[in-house]
């Protein structure tokens, strides 16, 4: 037996993921543990989980793999201030302690989290090999070509190559400081959001705006090529030498300075992200086909922050040159942990690879699992009435009975999902056909902005009655966005709606996943793949004729999606969650004690353990 743990941490979502003869056992962000929002300290707490999970302990690990190669990423650092020297000394001042302690001893960092036991090989592959391994080696492809994009990992920014069998060969890449994931994270902090974080906002902003800038961008920021590489424009950036993304020739530009955070969102703002998008989307469709014509590939495997971009990915399934897609769903650094760990078994070791169908991700629920025992001994402790159902069917049909009569429902079910999205495991759940549900949920269950867009969930076979996707489409991972069907929409009249209000427009049958340009992010839910999840979508259909629900993470802005059973119901008590089931018990938020949200951590402290 070979164990191969991989690790990412000391930038951005430090997680850790572990490989037992080729096989993923268990993967998990860091910040689910500590409660920290992107954690990026070393993920001990993740560490500790894969190995448990396992049942192995550090001294019985063949090989640790860092996801990247740090020597190289400070090579970098110290280039890149001796280019703009003195100008980027802040910058430099900023980024060396944490180099200084940490990033330049990550063998000690290493050995300290695994409590000195481990004393074999650490492997340490590039950054978007990691990307590229992670992309390609769970993919249901024999071969592929491979393209990783995302703000910068040693040099690299955007790299692509072909995957064949047990290897990966990455030919070309894009280098510092030409970057999409950096530019798009440049309009991102132009509006106001936070990078690394608010990307997702942008994109969900998107549609309400128009891409007047788009032009602008193209001649004035860039220069493209045809083949999607491109150089940008220094003088209107400032993340190579300053503390912000951006430059006061970008203010004048756009029309004035960055809105500031939590201030209201204006029409620049949304035409800047909807040009932003279209840019973005323009660019990775030029990568693709050039990709696809060196390559002759039919297949494309995706990783990188900006393989997370839905409504891109959506884009080059429908109108890119490749018959299939696979995109990592750990896209981001999380992801560079499993994909170090998967170069080292398959490129390193040399193993053999089957490729397994639908992919070898196991649905990405590699997370911790709480069993019932301990379920039912918290909720005994914590004095919280429940009702348990031995018969899933039953349990099932109850939990879809209050769905349909308008109730929010907190789904805590099985291992919890590795990666940015709740896929089932750790969701909130609501009605899609009910217009008030996407405003309750977002700024009385989530407190988060108005505008922001829910995904659906729906029952495979059913995906084609309701969006324009093509024939036997799945999208597990919840990474493809395609338009609602025309016979499921509302018909057109002129839009009274303005801004942001735009969302308060029904749209569709299931309005409370249509966003604003008629598109939404989708989840295919099979019976073989989502287990408890799907048959909870078949109880919904039997009810109701409808196989679609809303599908978001179990969270509060602000916060990690829920791991445990007591932070799902920390939460289920502090927002206005109606029902809340964790495995097969149902709680009901009526019979539960009456609190301020201000009041929780409070009254759950007394019956701590600590």
């Amino acid at each position: 037996m070979v164990s191969i743990l991989g690790i990412s941490a000391f930038y951005h979502d430090s997680a850790a993921a572990l490989v037992v003869d080729g096989r993923i056992v268990a993967a998990a962000q860091e910040e689910r543990f500590t409660r920290i929002k992107h954690d990026a300290n070393f993920p001990k707490l993740a560490v500790d989980y894969c190995l448990a999970e396992a049942g192995l302990t550090p001294d019985q690990l063949d090989f640790v793999c860092f996801y990247e190669k740090p020597l190289l990423k400070f090579d970098r650092l110290i280039e890149s201030y001796l280019a703009y020297a003195p100008q980027g000394f802040r910058s430099f001042l900023v980024a060396l302690p944490i180099w200084l302690k940490k990033k330049l001893h990550l063998r000690r960092e290493i050995s300290k989290g695994l409590n000195g036991q481990f004393t074999r090989r650490i492997v340490f592959p590039e950054h978007h090999e990691s990307h590229a391994a992670s992309a390609f080696f769970p993919s249901p492809f024999e071969e592929a070509a491979i393209l990783t994009v995302d703000g910068v990992g040693e040099w690299a920014t955007a790299t692509w190559g072909v995957g064949k069998g047990n290897q990966i060969h990455l030919t070309s890449e894009l280098r510092f400081p030409h970057s999409l994931g950096m530019l798009y994270s440049a309009f991102t902090y132009f509006c106001g959001f936070k990078v690394n974080s608010g990307e997702y906002k942008l994109m969900g902003l998107a549609p309400y705006g128009q891409p007047r800038y788009a032009d602008l961008i193209r001649d004035r920021l860039m220069d493209l090529k045809d083949d999607g590489s491109f150089r940008l424009n220094l003088e209107y950036f400032n993340y190579c030498a300053g503390l912000t993304m951006t430059t006061r020739r970008f203010d004048a530009l756009f029309g004035g300075a960055p809105r500031k955070p939590e201030s209201p969102v204006t029409e620049r703002e949304m035409d800047l992200a909807a040009s932003i998008q279209v840019v973005t989307e323009e660019i990775l469709l030029k990568m693709a086909h050039h990709i696809h014509a060196q390559t002759g590939q039919k297949n494309l495997c995706l990783a990188g922050g900006v393989a997370l971009n839905c409504v891109a990915n959506g884009r080059l399934l429908r109108e890119g040159p490749f018959e299939s897609i696979w995109i990592q769903p750990a896209a981001g650094d999380a992801g560079g942990a499993l994909g170090a760990a998967l170069f080292t078994w398959y490129q390193l070791l040399g193993n053999r690879r089957q490729p397994t169908q639908p992919d070898a991700q196991a649905g990405s629920y590699l997370g911790p699992c709480p069993d019932e025992t301990s379920i039912r001994n918290y909720l005994t402790r914590v004095n919280a009435p429940f009702e348990y159902f031995a018969d899933e069917d039953e349990c099932c049909r109850h939990v879809a009975e209050a769905i349909a009569a308008g109730k929010v429902v907190g789904w805590v079910q099985g291992r919890m999902e590795f990666g940015p999205r709740s896929l089932g495991a750790r969701s909130i759940l609501g009605d899609a056909r009910n217009p008030a549900m996407q405003s309750v949920m977002n700024l009385k269950i989530k407190f988060r902005e108005s505008f922001r867009p829910f995904a659906p969930a729906i029952l495979q076979d059913r995906v084609q009655d309701y969006f324009e996707t093509r024939l036997h489409e799945s999208s597990p991972y919840m990474l493809l966005v395609a338009p609602v069907r025309t016979d499921h929409r509302t018909p057109s009249s002129p839009d009274s709606f303005k801004g942001l209000d735009k969302v308060k427009a029904i749209r569709s049958d299931i309005p409370a996943v249509t966003h604003v340009d008629h598109s939404a992010r989708i989840q295919t839910v099979d019976a073989n793949r989502h287990g408890r999840f799907y048959r909870l979508l078949k109880s919904f259909e039997a009810l109701t004729g409808c196989p679609v629900l809303i599908n978001t993470s179990f969270n509060v802005r602000g916060e990690p999606i829920v791991c445990a059973p007591e932070e799902a119901y920390r939460c289920f008590l502090a927002t206005n969650i109606d029902v809340l089931v964790l495995a097969r018990f149902v709680l009901h938020k009526e019979q539960q004690p009456t609190l301020s949200p201000e009041r929780v951590d409070e009254y759950l402290k007394q019956f701590s353990l600590d």
